[in-house]
Formats: structure tokens, C-alpha cells, sequence
């Protein structure tokens, strides 16, 4: 399992993350009797590393909110549905493929005023600054890699790519139509309004246990 920190790695984390993906590919080209492929998602929501346990402990606590920037996005994707993208890739998974699931996304100020409406308080926030590694966007696929991935409803499939160390050939040999693609990130996904934000959050019964304990 393998997160978006993969994709343009900025720091020791996403660089560990990003080798652990490419050793798993490596090794792929030599298995038979067994598949090694990968999942690749951004902060399930509820889990260490999310902003929603941070806001609604703050809420429960008569604070003020801490946001970085307001115009930030993340994915909004359950452990409901983390758990689901692993199943499908022990089940359709190929060797050396990565698995990406496709989720809707917010800006930060929208997930802050789905709260609002949630617990029905005048809450107020503070910006506090982007912080040294932050991401203002989370990407899950590149655009290099959107080169190759393959649109399969729910989900994205990035295929491996298995070149071989005869690399004179691609001094001459490429492919002259192929547009540059956007990268698949949190920008250009769906965005969710607040309202569509508050639905998200209460498919999760992980997070709807979460606002409602006392």
C-alpha cells in the first residue's frame, strides 16, 4: 500500500514511498507464482494524517479551527473504501500494476463549513500558514504515468512500465501524438460543495462515530 506522498516526492517519506513502488515493480518482472502489485491513495479520512479527527476535536473543544489555507484540497476517501480498493487488488490485481481509487475532494474551507453545519455552531478558524512540505494538492497519478493508466470506472490502473536497458532506441523512437495529460490530482477531481461534503462524511460510520461520541 502505497500513498499520493509517491507521486513527486517532496521529502524522506514520499522518496521511501515512491523506491517502495518501484522495487515492488522491479521485482514484479521476475515472479511467477506470485503478484505483486500496489494500492495507491491519498489521507483516508479519519486516520493519523487526517484534518477531520483535528477539527472535530477542536469543535468538541469550543476552539477555534487551525487552517492552513482555505483554497487546499484533499481527497475525501473512507476506511470503507481503502479496505475496498486492497480486496479488488488482491482479486483483479496484475503483477507490477498500481491500483488508485478515484475519490471526490474539497477545499479545506468546504469541509470547515460542512462542519459548521454539522454541529450547528458559529465556529470561527485561524489560518496558521502552509506549512515547510505540505502539499497544496494531493496527486495520485503524474502525468507521466497518466501516459499509461487505464480508466476502469472506479478505479485507475497504471500498468507497469517494463523497458529494458537498451535505451539507444528511444533516441529515435517515440510516439509524436501523444498530448501531455493532466495529472490525476485533488484540484481537478470532483469537488464537493459543503453539502455534498456533510453526505461523504456520514457513508463513513468510522467518522459518524467520531461526531457523535460524547
Amino acid at each position: 500500500m502505497s500513498t499520493d506522498k509517491a507521486v513527486y516526492p517532496i521529502n524522506s517519506m514520499g522518496l521511501s514511498k515512491a523506491l517502495m513502488e518501484k522495487l515492488l515493480i522491479a521485482k514484479s518482472r521476475k515472479t511467477k507464482n506470485t503478484v505483486l502489485c500496489g494500492t495507491r491513495y491519498g489521507n483516508v479520512m479519519g486516520t493519523r494524517g487526517s484534518i477531520i479527527p483535528l477539527f472535530i476535536n477542536q469543535i468538541k473543544n469550543n476552539k477555534k479551527l487551525t487552517i492552513t489555507n482555505p483554497d487546499m484540497t484533499r481527497f475525501l476517501m473512507s476506511l470503507e473504501e481503502s479496505v475496498d480498493l486492497v480486496l479488488h487488488a488482491f482479486k483483479n490485481g496484475k503483477n507490477g500494476e498500481i491500483l488508485v481509487h478515484k475519490a471526490p475532494s474539497a477545499t479545506i474551507k468546504n469541509l470547515f463549513n460542512a462542519f459548521k453545519k454539522i454541529f450547528n455552531k458559529n465556529i470561527s478558524y485561524e489560518l496558521i500558514g502552509v506549512r515547510n512540505g505540505e502539499k497544496f494538492h494531493e496527486t495520485l497519478i503524474s502525468k507521466e504515468e497518466m501516459f499509461r493508466a487505464k480508466n476502469k470506472g472506479k478505479f485507475y490502473i497504471i500498468p507497469p512500465e517494463y523497458k529494458d536497458i537498451n535505451y539507444s532506441k528511444y533516441f529515435f523512437k517515440g510516439n509524436t501524438k501523444s498530448k501531455i495529460p493532466n495529472e490525476y490530482n485533488s484540484s481537478n477531481t470532483e469537488r464537493l460543495n459543503p453539502d455534498q461534503v456533510i453526505k461523504v462524511l456520514y457513508k463513513s460510520h468510522h467518522i459518524r462515530k467520531m461526531i457523535s461520541n460524547d
